[in-house]
């Protein structure tokens, strides 16, 4: 398990808009977040994640201008022959209409007159450039038509295009804001204040913020536990769903670690403080949800650099269409509403959604699985590895010793043989001991009272029990005693042996009555991650640097195809690389300590079981709980969430393949021909669609 405190390096870039929609206006104040989140960090996060000033800029100015339009959409020549009204004229009425599409015009169309900006500053053309290219084409040619008699304008087809872009916008900022609520849901489950215990026993109630390391907090019952710290007194349980995704309340007991944000059950505790604002568990979740909302994958790659292609694309269209009108028709209005058509059809609104939203929602839908993603180029890589590696110890294994078997003579019963064997061990903190007590404590054992505890160095331990003396040890404890194992027990160490496990054995009165096998015992999520990793198509190897024999044994039970024994820490990078040399991609999945080097060398790094240290510099995929079953999820969700971007590529691209020919007017000979209103309705439903298929990636299920 990975105990650095170095934690990610914070983003400077805020990214409060996608691609290609930061505003050069004060947009309104957003809503303000919640008030005690952990430190500086939160302020940032905030503004990261809370995209209700655009939002609400967005909605108010579609209200708006909606309101407005109405009379222009009524007054229209063209809309009262289509639908056989008229309204009655009175003098100047023919001024009202031009008046309140100015106004529109100005007042919606600024938003993206203003984004255009930037981009033509870079010389980055791309969405904005070509929507402003398209309103102001039908304005500055409707006043023009007004003033110089040149036909008819379409002052009514320029405010539904405003209209229905500003509708647009307003949506993608709802869904955005709405996917990316994930930090602003982490901040609002640290409480606003903490009790704090004086020296004298008095409690204060003070500020979140105001607690320091070494302070000792009381959590009440049902309350959020404020900070990270350990148990100094109390027994509850507690629920760590927003670390682990695991909403299964875990205990906690004297010395136990607990984290901010954490909902404790129904026991009281005090907690020793540890780490506050950015050095808790929740603040290092944040850093890694903004990572990843920040981070970009090749399939944005991709998609931004389309955006700039249909650019030149839409104005070689435009530019034909400009001259193949004009020479068939002569230079004239329609010449006009055909090229505004053709960029309207071909502004790459739904191309701009299409991947942000999903990595949105992948982001927080891993969060809440337990999988914290730093770099969205890990999680997209994942679908497409050949070989996930597994280290053993502590990842496939509990990395503690454990028994894993036992035997005894006919005459002993195994409970009373462990239960006595743990009392005996009750006061070692030997790897051996600790391991004998925690079995005894898993079977609920009631331990026998033994006294004169002596250690025996090299060979064991001795103490009285029942006017007896007992006695717990190695085979080097057995030469001492000149004992050796016979019968079932003898059967039992050669077993053991040959698994490469240690064998202790319990004597009373210079007899054998029971032998333990301990081992580092697997985690029992572990057989079955294999067996999900082989019905996906994955090869899985394993990483030890024990002997051979264990090595084997432990891949035999787990059925792994390939294991590398007797590795060194510092040469794991070289079994990946050779992994790698074969043609295969790999992933590594380790600890995150002794095993950052073969983590930062495989395609895709996952750090398991990194606890309240969520800032694992190595791994670009980090999992919270000691589970390697959650490596299938990470695979389950990568798939996911590419089908959804492809799907969204798709659309997205293949609808201005089809649309862009007929704003042209290829279809002209048959009568059909699309206005600028209709185009613009057109590239609101491709982007709708978009959004709406990336939602439903909620609906993906993962292993459990």
């Amino acid at each position: 398990m990975n105990h650095s405190h170095e934690h990610s390096p914070k983003s400077e870039t805020p990214a409060s808009m996608p691609a290609g929609h930061m505003l050069h206006e004060p947009a309104p104040a957003a809503h303000a977040a919640h008030s005690h989140a952990p430190g500086a960090a939160h302020d940032k996060h905030s503004a990261h994640a809370d995209h209700t000033g655009h939002e609400e800029m967005f909605r108010r100015r579609f209200w708006i201008c909606l309101a407005l339009s109405i009379p222009v959409l009524l007054l229209s020549p063209t809309l009262q022959e289509w639908f056989g009204f008229s309204i009655p004229t009175f003098p100047l009425s023919e001024w009202i209409a031009p008046i309140l599409a100015v106004v529109i015009f100005v007042y919606g169309g600024a938003p993206f007159l203003q984004m255009a900006i930037p981009e033509l500053q870079k010389r980055q053309p791309g969405m904005m450039t070509l929507i402003s290219l398209a309103i102001s084409v039908a304005f500055l040619y409707s006043v023009a038509a007004l003033f110089f008699n040149l036909g008819m304008g379409f002052f009514w087809e320029l405010v539904t295009l405003i209209d229905v872009m500003l509708l647009g916008h307003w949506l993608e900022m709802r869904s955005v804001r709405q996917a990316s609520g994930a930090l602003n849901e982490l901040a609002k489950l640290l409480p606003d204040t903490a009790e704090r215990v004086r020296a004298d026993g008095s409690v204060e109630q003070i500020r979140t913020d105001e607690l320091r390391v070494n302070d000792l907090a009381l959590v009440r019952p049902g309350a959020s536990i404020p900070a990270d710290g350990i148990v100094a007194e109390g027994q509850s349980d507690v629920n760590e769903a927003l670390l682990t995704g695991e909403s299964k309340p875990v205990s906690k007991r004297v010395g136990d670690k607990v984290i901010a944000g954490s909902l404790n059950g129904v026991g009281s505790l005090r907690v020793r403080v540890t780490a506050t604002a950015d050095d808790t568990a929740l603040a290092g979740i944040m850093r890694l949800v903004e990572q990843a909302q920040q981070s970009k994958s090749r399939t944005q790659i991709l998609a931004d650099k389309a955006a700039g292609w249909l650019f030149y694309i839409a104005l070689a269209f435009a530019a034909l269409t400009a001259v193949a009108w004009t020479l068939a028709l002569g230079f004239n209005a329609q010449v006009i509403e055909r090229v505004a058509t053709v960029l309207v059809i071909a502004c790459p609104h739904a191309l701009g959604l299409a991947i942000p939203l999903v990595v949105a929602i992948t982001t927080s839908l891993a969060a809440r699985n337990g999988i914290l993603v730093r770099d969205r180029l890990a999680l997209e890589q994942a679908r497409a590895i050949h070989v996930v590696i597994f280290d053993k110890t502590g990842t496939l294994t509990q990395g503690a010793q454990s028994i894993v078997g036992m035997a005894t003579m006919d005459a002993q019963s195994k409970d009373q043989a462990l239960a006595l064997a743990a009392a005996i061990e009750g006061d070692s903190e030997h790897i051996v001991a600790r391991g004998l007590r925690e079995a005894a404590k898993a079977k609920n054992l009631a331990l026998p009272p033994v006294a004169q505890f002596e250690a025996l160095k090299g060979r064991g331990v001795r103490a009285q029990w029942n006017g007896e003396t007992a006695y717990v040890g190695g085979p080097r404890l057995l030469e001492m005693l000149q004992l050796e194992p016979t019968g079932a027990l003898k059967d039992f160490t050669i077993q053991a042996d040959a698994r490469g496990q240690t064998v202790v054995y319990l004597a009373r009165d210079a007899q054998l009555v029971a032998a333990f096998a301990l081992a580092d015992a697997l985690r029992p999520e572990s057989k079955q991650a294999v067996k999900r990793l082989h019905e996906l198509g994955f090869e899985v190897a394993m990483l030890t640097g024990d002997s051979r024999a264990v090595a084997k044994s432990v891949a035999d039970e787990l059925g792994i195809d390939t294991f590398f024994a007797e590795v060194l820490p510092e040469n794991k990078d070289a079994q990946v690389a050779a992994l790698q040399a074969q043609g295969k991609h790999v992933a590594m999945v380790g600890d995150g300590v002794n095993d950052a080097p073969a983590l930062t060398r495989a395609d895709v790094g996952i750090a398991i079981g990194s606890g309240a240290d969520v800032a694992v510099e190595s791994a670009g995929i980090i999992l919270a709980q000691n589970n390697p079953l959650d490596v299938v999820k990470v695979i389950e969700l990568s798939r996911a969430s590419y089908h959804k971007m492809v799907q969204n590529l798709l659309w997205a691209t293949g609808y201005n393949v089809v649309a862009l020919p007929l704003a042209a007017g290829l279809l002209a000979p048959f009568g059909i021909l699309l206005s600028p209103a209709v185009g613009a309705l057109f590239m609101s439903v491709s982007t709708i669609i978009v959004a709406l298929n990336a939602q439903l990636l909620r609906r993906v299920r993962l292993a459990n």
